[in-house]
């Protein structure tokens, strides 16, 4: 089953989701035509008047993928999964750190350094962090203005990392091991895969694990905890893991490796929740939040998989709900190219410059086409996307293959907008 397609009227104003099938009936029949891509919208040729049914946002933030669902009448009939790119900014930001004090460093050993007059906005962001918030928001305001959007929910959950790291502090709480707001196994579930770490049963109960046993000196943190089947469990006893695993040094070697992972999600979840819930307010629908406690609780209440857009479809107060979906569509941002107009070589030499141009008769790299070619070697229909030159001869870019094609064989898709997309 497919995502329901948006409709518009002939002014651009949203009316109810239809279903794929009622889509392509008007499509055939002339009565409408195809207005946008991705998400698939199409525009009605003849004004309709009609009470568009209300249909809820549902939002489940993630620090590497955000999961939306748009929920009518507790009927799911539209998901996407939304793959952020903020590691990659972090990295190329720290690429350029280096690279401009290497700079300094050869070039003006008398230049003083700079920190007390750069002055930062209240509640800033570093830029991976803003990334995910303004990615949110983007699709949030344009879901918006093709769905007749009448409220959000989001989940607001948040990560107690001083208790994360230190459940000795103060407090039963702190004593038991248990983090504020959200619970210690559901947060080792996402960390460890909800597999068995030493068998790697999947589908089974899992219980909390001590890596280093607690009879031998081992703490309540999560940095020790693990997640094992009963069997592993109770095999393992009070050993040492490097004593229960002898002849599997690489699994010990892995095990103790994530146990010690940074805990740079969960940061960058908190950093941004009430940023996200801020800005969402600021769009004038009503905005409702929900635990990630209240999010499991709903999956496993109504049975539901455990996938990021059917994860937020769970976000909230849900009585029931069935899934006239079951394709979200897949958007990953890949960003809108670099502004860097010298190309060096490996060896930072200069090799290239790339003019300020971006289009080309019309194209720019990145849009998916439909090409059409008659003659030559690569004569058939194809549909991929494209790199432009200055010329009229382009790449095409197919999953296999790529070659040289003349614009004058190719048809807009979908133009780059910054995203990549897959069902």
């Amino acid at each position: 089953m497919s995502n329901f397609v948006f409709v518009l009227n002939p002014n651009k104003q949203p009316l109810s989701p239809i279903h794929p099938g009622e889509a392509r009936l008007l499509l055939t029949q002339g009565k409408a035509a195809v207005f946008r891509q991705y998400p698939f919208t199409i525009i009605l040729k003849d004004e309709v008047k009609q009470d568009s049914e209300p249909v809820a946002l549902k939002i489940d933030p993630g620090s590497q993928t955000t999961g939306i669902a748009l929920v009518q009448n507790n009927q799911v009939i539209w998901g996407a999964e939304l793959t952020h790119r903020g590691q990659q900014i972090r990295e190329k930001l720290l690429s350029r750190r280096q690279l401009r004090r290497g700079r300094r460093g050869r070039k003006t050993r008398y230049r003083q350094p700079r920190f007390l007059n750069r002055n930062r906005p209240k509640a800033w962001l570093g830029p991976s962090l803003q990334h995910r918030v303004d990615t949110t928001l983007a699709w949030v305001k344009r879901l918006i203005k093709y769905t007749p959007i009448t409220s959000i929910a989001v989940e607001l959950v948040k990560f107690d990392l001083q208790k994360h790291e230190n459940p000795e502090i103060s407090g039963a709480e702190y004593q038991r091991g248990e983090l504020l707001g959200f619970e210690v196994k559901e947060y080792l579930l996402q960390k460890w895969g909800r597999d068995c770490v030493y068998c790697g049963a999947k589908n089974t109960p899992l219980e909390v694990e001590h890596i280093h046993p607690k009879s031998k000196g081992g703490t309540d943190r999560v940095s020790n905890l693990t997640l094992a089947c009963h069997t592993c469990n109770q095999a393992k006893g009070n050993q040492d893991i490097r004593d229960f695993l002898k002849g599997k040094p690489n699994l010990v070697e892995k095990i103790l490796k994530t146990a010690k992972a940074p805990l740079k999600d969960a940061a960058a979840v908190n950093s941004t929740r009430w940023k996200l819930f801020n800005s969402l307010k600021e769009l004038g629908l009503p905005v409702t939040t929900g635990s990630g406690g209240l999010t499991k609780f709903n999956r496993i209440r109504l049975g539901v998989p455990k996938t990021h857009w059917q994860d937020a479809s769970c976000v909230g107060q849900v009585d029931s709900l069935t899934f006239k979906t079951s394709k979200p569509l897949l958007i990953k941002a890949m960003g809108h190219g670099i502004r860097q107009r010298c190309r060096p070589d490996k060896f930072g030499f200069p090799k290239g410059h790339a003019p300020k141009q971006k289009f080309f008769q019309g194209f720019q790299t990145g849009d998916l086409v439909f090409a059409d070619i008659s003659l030559g070697k690569f004569a058939g229909k194809y549909v991929g996307r494209i790199a432009i030159r200055f010329r009229p001869s382009f790449i095409l870019q197919l999953p296999d293959k790529k070659f040289d094609v003349h614009p004058k064989y190719l048809k807009h898709i979908h133009r780059n907008d910054g995203y990549n997309y897959a069902t």
